[in-house]
């Protein structure tokens, strides 16, 4: 897989700092697929955009205002969808009225309608549209709901108590009604997006969610397999999250009525930052503590969930992967398994390659108009990355 050239800059700064030549991703179609085939070409840019890099590199962003800073454009925008989702529950069934409450009220960042909005309306201000369209709206909602459906179910089969310091559902409710109302988001959401029209974003979304299904399946038939190889794990990652976000990204440029160049670029954007995002989780369940992460460190990886640090660290370790290939049955087997990750090397390498992907991210936004939109994405990127640094 080609990788562009990674860029020095510090995180916590705007990422905009452009080098001499710069790897971007372009595209191509293959067939009818409407995923796009990704290649590498340089890119130079011009004086004005190098002086203008420079000058944004120095604008440090404090980390405590940095989401602040990516909701901006959008805050209102947010508002109305968050309301919008409620209804869409409650107002439909009353007995997942609570549960509604539960699901979409208060609390969760709720990125991916985030990144919905701000392809949206950078998008828009590059093809002269003065506001969004109600497709662009109703597509940010069915992106939440299929990723709240995707955890409400994970929840239940992983029997988990608490997602992020919140009770799921399926604690305070019961399962009967967590999978209800699991399927009546997916099902929900399967209606907002036929009534979309449009057979480009049917098709995208729809493959959203045979992926979580492909996933979720390819995880499974993968556990303590110490032969999985780094391919196979951006594959499954892609799968598990970075589908969906670029499936939206991609759509919001549909409904923004862009050239094919720019709806394949957003798609690179949401595929390389959806990736980005799935390696930072992973090295976060070697780094942080089990109170910062809710669960206990190393839980990946004692449940036979091979990860880009530990697949990274078993090329320099058999004995990592004699531990791994005996799944830990001596007591003391995990923690020395956590050691030997570390000491390899193993989460700076994945720092890298969670580094690597966010350039690529990076790249992408170079058709979208200087403006607030560009300059979130811009800064969601800077917000995945600064979690591990």
């Amino acid at each position: 897989m080609s990788t562009p050239e990674t860029v020095g800059c510090s995180s916590r700064v705007l990422q905009t700092c452009l080098p001499r030549h710069r790897s971007i991703t372009t595209f191509s179609r293959r067939n009818s697929d409407a995923r796009p085939v990704v290649r590498t070409c340089v890119y130079t840019p011009t004086r004005s955009e190098e002086q203008t890099a420079l000058k944004l590199e120095a604008q440090v962003v404090p980390p405590a205002n940095l989401l602040n800073e990516i909701l901006a454009p959008v805050k209102s925008d947010m508002e109305q969808m968050n309301q919008n989702l409620k209804n869409v529950v409650g107002n439909r069934h009353p007995m997942l009225m609570a549960a509604a409450e539960q699901i979409f009220g208060a609390g969760g960042k709720k990125l991916r309608p985030v990144i919905v909005f701000l392809v949206a309306h950078s998008t828009a201000q590059r093809e002269g549209l003065t506001e969004l369209t109600d497709k662009h709206r109703r597509l940010a909602e069915i992106t939440e709901m299929i990723h709240t459906a995707s955890l409400v179910h994970d929840d239940v089969l992983d029997e988990c108590d608490i997602r992020r310091g919140k009770k799921t559902i399926n604690s305070m409710y019961g399962t009967r009604v967590a999978v209800l109302a699991g399927d009546f988001l997916f099902a929900q959401s399967s209606w907002f997006l036929a009534n979309l029209d449009n057979l480009e974003v049917i098709k995208l979304i729809s493959q959203v969610i045979a992926d979580f299904a492909n996933g979720e399946i390819s995880q499974a038939a993968s556990l303590f397999d110490t032969d999985i190889t780094l391919e196979q794990y951006l594959d499954k990652s892609f799968y598990k999250t970075a589908s969906l976000i670029a499936a939206s990204c991609r759509s919001a440029a549909v409904f923004s009525d862009s050239p094919v160049e720019v709806k394949e670029a957003m798609y690179s954007y949401g595929k390389h930052l959806g990736l980005a995002f799935q390696v930072v989780d992973d090295v976060l369940d070697f780094t942080q503590s089990t109170e910062q992460l809710g669960k206990p460190q190393g839980q990946d990886l004692a449940s036979g969930n091979l990860t880009a640090p530990a697949i990274f660290a078993l090329r320099k370790s058999p004995e990592l992967l004699d531990i791994i290939s005996s799944e830990f049955v001596e007591e003391g087997s995990l923690e020395r398994a956590l050691e030997l990750v570390r000491e390899t090397g193993g989460i700076e390498e994945a720092r890298l390659l969670a580094r690597q992907q966010a350039d690529m991210a990076l790249a992408a936004l170079e058709c979208l108009p200087e403006g607030p939109s560009r300059r979130s994405l811009r800064l969601m990127v800077d917000y995945v990355l600064e979690r591990i640094y």
